[in-house]
């Protein structure tokens, strides 16, 4: 038995053989070619091409794992548009009269290593996707299709590394899991492993040899583990494992329609946090007492444009009806930071975590901001609709949005378009807001905590920076300290306190969460069964002081 370490990107246990995936690499030579204008047209027509293939897997995507899983594609089709990658294409084989397959596999190494060598780890990222759409030209310019997986039986994929388009091009029911030498957990090939639910490794310890190929292999995806040959003993305890996985999610199923309701009575509300209108398939799926938070900026995100009123009226309002009475809290506009649109034409910033992002843009474009809370406000007369405003530091920011918010119903009220009276809370996201809740909630319906941010701020950590993981801390006792504080000064003010980022699924702190009174907690649809399981075992009184003492 040889046992092999990588860090997981989904937990659960594969039990299988071992498929060995070659990409089967491009052979690029050198060439010279006489024709320099009909090489330059044989590259456009490969581009094309990739374009068009690139179509039919976000569309494949968009099926699978959802708009903004499947955006990843419409980045790369934008990579393929972009002017200096098509520019440095041709003028190689202008000025060197070389063949279109070399002067885009230079083009790719070089633009490439420019965003390699980039300090930001998002940019970082986009080195693996420019290497893997010019492979794809490569291989349309050579006349051969990319490398697939064929297999009769479910399998465990190994791989070098696998592009986010080969990712979603593996068959599910023929996948039990896969596992990478290289890759990082933040690539959008774990995000979409994670959201099709595979267990998967990357930056697996391990040489990629084809003498694997049809092995015996069990992945533990929990421990990020992975054991090829497994003796006897091992494959014994995998399969008990294994077996108890399966037999907590059918438990978890009967806690489906239940209300979460702690031993001693209290109820605490378990909502579902969303990205998109096809993401409420999974909220009715685990059951959510509604959602906690709906991320309206994806709307701007996959648009070429603003979107209008409209557009938006029709989002808003199709989640309300479908919630049929639930609430469903819908955040502004949230642009800004590692979410960028370029028809909003944001400057560039030094810090754009601490820039014009958020509440921000909406106040300093006040037009913008009107266009989204007509929509909303519309589509409050349609169910039970909550408008939540981000990344809020002052009471004067709430003074001037509750003037605009006078301005759309008046505006409302004069075309005689009817409208409901939504709740209108605030996220705690920064440590100015955490330390002055106790005046912010004197003036809105509820608080919820925002807790990515929140510890980014507290901590002065940038989240997404990989090389300081070590000193990123979600449990640090400041963070948790000021959660405590915005459930106090919210219960004093009479007003409820809920959570909406990650830390509100770390099952390690739901004892805590509820020894401080937290009203709701909002986490993604595949946690949510088991945040309303914790909640319903939980006497959230007993030993309450003891609980504070410990992480307080």
């Amino acid at each position: 038995m040889n046992v092999y370490q990588g860090k997981s990107v989904f937990g659960g246990i594969a039990i299988g053989h071992l498929c060995v995936y070659q990409k089967g690499e491009q052979q690029v030579t050198r060439q010279k070619i006489e024709d320099v204008e009909a090489e330059v047209k044989r590259f456009q027509v490969a581009r094309e091409a990739a374009q068009a293939q690139l179509g039919e897997l976000y569309d494949k995507a968009v099926k699978e794992v959802g708009e903004a899983n499947a955006a990843i594609f419409e980045m790369h089709q934008m990579l393929l548009e972009d002017e200096d990658y098509q520019d440095s294409v041709e003028n190689i084989i202008r000025t060197q009269q070389v063949n279109a397959e070399y002067a885009t596999a230079v083009t790719s190494d070089h633009f490439s290593s420019m965003f390699a060598e980039m300090d930001d780890d998002y940019m970082k990222e986009r080195a693996a996707d420019i290497r893997d759409i010019s492979e794809r030209v490569i291989a349309n310019l050579n006349g051969e299709n990319k490398s697939k997986v064929v297999t009769d039986e479910p399998v465990i994929i190994l791989a070098d590394d696998l592009a986010p388009s080969e990712t979603v091009q593996l068959e599910k029911d023929k996948v039990l899991s896969f596992v990478t030498v290289h890759g990082s957990v933040n690539s959008h090939t774990a995000i979409l492993a994670r959201t099709m639910g595979i267990p998967a490794l990357v930056s697996t310890e391990m040489e990629l040899t084809q003498d694997l190929d049809g092995k015996l292999a069990v992945v533990d995806g929990n421990h990020g583990t992975i054991y090829v040959d497994p003796d006897a003993e091992t494959m014994e305890k995998m399969k008990t494992l294994k077996k108890e996985e399966e037999e907590k999610k059918e438990l978890l199923q009967t806690f489906k329609n239940k209300e979460s309701i702690t031993l001693d009575g209290k109820r605490v509300l378990t909502y579902a946090n969303i990205g998109n209108v096809k993401d409420l398939a999974l909220v009715l799926q685990n059951g959510a007492e509604g959602i906690g938070l709906f991320r309206s900026e994806f709307l701007y995100l996959e648009s070429e444009t603003y979107p209008t009123e409209e557009e938006q009226f029709e989002v808003y309002k199709k989640v309300a009806e479908t919630m049929a009475g639930k609430r469903v809290i819908i955040r502004t506009l949230d642009i800004g930071a590692d979410k960028q649109a370029d028809y909003f034409e944001l400057a560039k910033e030094e810090n754009p975590a601490m820039g014009v992002r958020a509440i921000r843009i909406c106040l300093t474009r006040p037009e913008i901001f009107k266009t989204q809370l007509r929509a909303l406000f519309r589509a409050s007369a349609y169910g039970n609709i909550a408008i939540m405003y981000p990344m809020i530091t002052s009471l004067s920011e709430i003074a001037q949005i509750k003037e605009i918010v006078e301005e759309v119903k008046a505006e409302l009220d004069a075309d005689g378009v009817p409208y409901g009276t939504p709740e209108q809370g605030i996220m705690i996201e920064t440590p100015a807001a955490a330390t002055i809740s106790d005046l912010l909630a004197k003036e809105v319906d509820f608080f919820s905590i925002g807790t990515n941010d929140l510890t980014q701020y507290t901590l002065a950590i940038d989240r997404q920076n990989q090389s300081l993981d070590a000193f990123f801390d979600a449990h640090h006792i400041a963070v948790l300290r000021m959660i405590y504080q915005t459930v106090q000064n919210a219960h004093k003010a009479g007003i409820w306190c809920g959570i909406c980022g990650e830390l509100g699924a770390d099952s390690d702190l739901t004892e805590l969460f509820l020894a401080m009174g937290i009203d709701e907690l909002s986490v993604s649809p595949g946690r949510l069964l088991t945040i309303r399981r914790l909640i319903c075992e939980t006497d959230s009184s007993a030993n309450k002081e003891e609980i504070l003492k410990k992480w307080l």
